[in-house]
């Protein structure tokens, strides 16, 4: 994937998540170049648990473009409860180009979900961005596969306590949690079904129907439980 494509996904300079000098309180600083300096893009979505699907958590993402290694494209992402200025952060996210998910071994891709649903399903929102740049950063994001971890799984707990939690994403109709996504919709003053209508005009693609993972050994689908894994265009 080209990164120039990949940071343009990101969007204008409205969905840039960078501190200025006005944002700074005396005594603190950003360091020129940094890692926060550039282009961040924020969205949100609902992550389940690998281990228990009804285990469901409404996610922000705020996310930068990362040229690994000079070879391949992808997001980093850091993840927080809400955008409140006391938010938790909850985990990270890596986002890769479904090429480099094909290279990867095989005992290491039951770690990665597929975002094609969670696009085409009208699950995956970006607030920050007008229409145009949210379907441009959706195109790019459909056939990405992502690695997350819930580093504090439990938000009762005051602090971070226990093992990280392998997240896994929506991949079918009544797998999501209805009060997250009306949570959700109610937020940003959006429907889902309208986005969903939208997406599905704009890809020609039906929603993917894949079944919710049997183990944390499964190996994620894009589109079908069988056969070969490929979309179906809508007639």
């Amino acid at each position: 994937m080209d990164r120039r494509k990949m940071v343009g996904a990101l969007g204008g300079l409205g969905t840039a998540l960078t501190a200025g000098a006005s944002d700074q309180k005396p005594g603190h600083s950003t360091a020129a170049g940094g890692p926060l300096n550039g282009p961040h893009a924020h969205f949100c979505g609902i992550h389940m648990a690998k281990s228990n699907p009804k285990l469901q958590f409404l996610t922000h993402h705020l996310c930068a473009a990362h040229k690994a290694h000079g070879k391949d494209d992808m997001f980093q992402c850091v993840l927080f409860d809400s955008m409140e200025p006391n938010a938790r952060l909850i985990g990270v996210e890596y986002l890769i180009s479904d090429d480099a998910y094909r290279a990867l071994p095989e005992g290491e891709k039951k770690y990665w979900h597929a975002h094609t649903y969670e696009v085409l399903g009208g699950g995956l929102t970006a607030p920050g961005m007008d229409s145009e740049e949210e379907m441009k950063f959706m195109k790019t994001v459909i056939n990405m596969w992502g690695k997350a971890w819930h580093t504090w799984p439990d938000w009762s707990t005051p602090v971070p306590m226990g093992e990280p939690m392998l997240i896994w994403s929506l991949m079918g109709d009544g797998q999501a949690d209805p009060k997250l996504v009306a949570e959700r919709d109610r937020k940003f003053n959006i429907s889902e079904k309208q986005v969903r209508a939208k997406r599905a005009k704009a890809f020609g693609l039906q929603a993917p129907k894949v079944s919710l993972p049997k183990n944390l050994d499964t190996i994620g689908r894009q589109w079908t439980d069988e056969g070969e894994d490929k979309p179906t265009p809508i007639k």
